[in-house]
């Protein structure tokens, strides 16, 4: 008869600790990165922008809104 050994796992457990390091450092990158507003993402935030200005009663143009929006979503 053969007797089984049992395997070792600190092979194993090694080897999984290097890919969680490299995610880890890939998510802080992935978040310094950071992405433009999209034209219907900026056309919201300037539709919100005219209703607010509106609102207020206060002067101003479509272009000024425009402007503000990308403003505000880059920051």
């Amino acid at each position: 008869m053969e007797s089984s050994k049992p395997k070792s796992k600190a092979k194993t457990a090694s080897k999984s600790k290097k890919p969680a390091a490299t995610s880890k450092a890939g998510k802080t990158q992935k978040a310094a990165v950071k992405s433009h507003p999209g034209e219907n993402e900026i056309r919201l935030k300037a539709q919100e922008i005219y209703n607010e200005r509106i609102f207020r009663g206060e002067h101003g143009t479509p272009e000024q809104d425009w402007l503000k929006a990308e403003e505000q979503l880059s920051n």
